[in-house]
């Protein structure tokens, strides 16, 4: 476990707790049918009461995200998405751009407001048919474009609704808002192309891509963010810290 629990936070300590136990299932870092650790292991490890661990337990119950047997525990909830549990850090492709040398370019926004199906509902905190923001970019460097970025982030009626307003950094759209991003968490693998994917980066069905998963929020507020990005696999490296 992560443990980024913060005690002088004015953010209640089983709001915390809750945050980084979604995550854990979201992640599937604690796989739908499983057993959570137990109470008493969970107040050990974050070092608070076991009232504590109720309460951010119950958080968990009341979004269906886990559920209890009578004298046996607290269980993850089935559902049908999967997602593999290898997970890191990584920078935003603007910042990464940067440190090429190089400048992101948006050729392409398309700004949309949607309802969220069980999938997004789920990754965003929110419910089924509850308004999300769907965006879709296409960017690359030097006038070429190498990746699709499909956004799906939790509805706020602050934010512009015009395509231009998309074609800079999202990040720095955001803190107008107050909206600081400060946790996200990745995972990478190879696919081959939709025809979505096709049709936006102007590629054959064949072209490998690396598509990156990138699960995002505000952990003061209310902002989450779901991102698929597909990189045409020849154009972009991978590179992580450690």
């Amino acid at each position: 476990m992560n443990q980024d629990v913060n005690y002088d936070s004015t953010i209640p300590l089983y709001v915390q707790i809750s945050e980084e136990l979604r995550m854990n299932i979201i992640s599937e870092k604690w796989k739908p049918g499983t057993k959570i650790p137990p109470e008493l292991e969970l107040c050990e490890i974050y070092h608070v009461s076991r009232i504590t661990i109720r309460k951010s337990i119950e958080e968990l119950v009341k979004d269906n995200l886990v559920y209890r047997k009578r004298a046996k525990g607290t269980f993850v909830a089935e559902w049908e998405e999967k997602l593999d549990d290898h997970f890191t850090f990584v920078k935003s492709f603007t910042t990464e751009m940067k440190e090429l040398g190089k400048e992101a370019v948006t050729l392409k926004a398309d700004f949309n407001i949607i309802k969220a199906n069980k999938k997004i509902a789920r990754y965003l905190n929110v419910n089924i048919g509850d308004s999300i923001i769907r965006l879709t970019r296409v960017r690359g460097t030097d006038g070429e474009a190498f990746v699709y970025v499909v956004t799906y982030i939790t509805y706020d009626e602050r934010y512009p609704t015009d395509n231009e307003s998309y074609y800079g950094s999202l990040y720095t759209l955001l803190a107008d808002y107050g909206v600081l991003v400060n946790q996200e968490t990745e995972y990478v693998e190879a696919i081959l192309p939709t025809k979505e994917i096709q049709y936006a980066l102007n590629i054959n069905h064949y072209e490998p891509i690396l598509k990156r998963v990138r699960m995002t929020k505000h952990i003061e507020g209310s902002y989450r963010e779901y991102s698929e990005n597909f990189y045409i696999g020849k154009q972009y490296r991978y590179y992580v810290d450690m």
